[in-house]
């Protein structure tokens, strides 16, 4: 025997339609207490309930990691590479001039690479999700009733029961594009690509790397002594990791201090590194 509802201005009541077109109403008791009053039930679209009050619907959450990543590793690689390559140089070589012409070719050949290897990852990310889509499809066709445990069994994990784990499993596969964008979101944790991914990857790596590798080589091509130029360069790549781990930290929300420091760290033992190497084979 069914449990009696609460009235009417006690409840606020979800509906969701079932495969024949009949709806079914169950009690969605609000999480406020005193909203019970003023919540009454009320003309929905869809089914779903009307928005509770809360902070501002168009909340800021951080999107764009992916550029930050492209940024990061075109930066990072600009800022150490160009300087432990003009680093290494110093002290074996007459003048800057070399030195200079050095670090340009290197930061050209850097660009092209490192923004080629930015493009031929985001194109392959995005074959790998049509390929996965593509078999997803296929399977929901050729395995139905499998496919629809597995959006069960995926459900069952989120703590969806009885009648609402068989309802949403009826809602999600009523509609096979939808089917199969939950499948790929939930079961295999991929999403789709933006269009463009890959050329804006490949810009946004080889620009940074471009941006970055100009830093350290500037003060070779202002100043004529190469020690000096060796000390202010120094001086620059490390401000300019501080300044970027700073920016970095800041965008994604982490404490900037801390993004700084690892920057700095990080970035610096590359370039220590890097120029040992360079010192040692150079002599």
């Amino acid at each position: 025997m069914a449990a009696p509802l609460p009235p009417p201005g006690r409840r606020r009541a979800l509906k969701v339609a079932r495969g024949g077109g009949a709806a079914y109403t169950a009690p969605m008791p609000p999480s406020d207490p005193a909203a019970t009053d003023t919540i009454e039930e009320s003309p929905t679209r869809d089914g779903l309930w009307p928005m509770p009050p809360g902070p501002p619907h168009e909340e800021h959450h951080f999107t764009a990691s992916e550029t930050v990543r492209d940024l990061v590793i075109g930066m990072a690689d600009g800022l150490t590479v160009p300087f432990a390559l003009a680093a290494g140089l110093t002290g074996a070589v007459a003048g800057n001039t070399l030195i200079v012409t050095a670090g340009l070719a290197e930061i050209a050949a850097g660009c092209v690479a490192m923004g080629l290897g930015g493009y031929l990852a985001a194109r392959t990310d995005a074959e790998h999700y049509v390929a996965e889509r593509q078999r997803e499809e296929q399977e929901t066709h050729d395995y139905t009733d499998r496919e629809r445990w597995e959006v069960a069994a995926i459900l069952h994990r989120y703590g969806v029961r009885g009648d609402a784990l068989r309802l949403a499993v009826d809602s999600i596969c009523a509609d096979r594009r939808r089917w199969v964008d939950f499948m790929m979101r939930f079961e295999l944790d991929l999403q789709e690509p933006q269009p463009g991914r890959a050329a804006q990857s490949a810009v946004t790596i080889g620009g940074a790397y471009v941006v970055g590798g100009m830093i350290p080589l500037a003060p070779y091509i202002v100043m004529t002594d190469t020690v000096s130029a060796l000390i202010v360069s120094a001086c620059v790549t490390a401000l300019a990791l501080t300044g970027f781990g700073w920016l970095k930290a800041r965008a994604t929300g982490l404490p900037a201090t801390r993004g700084a420091a690892q920057t700095l760290a990080i970035g610096g033992l590359a370039a220590s590194v890097a120029y040992g190497i360079a010192k040692l084979v150079g002599g």
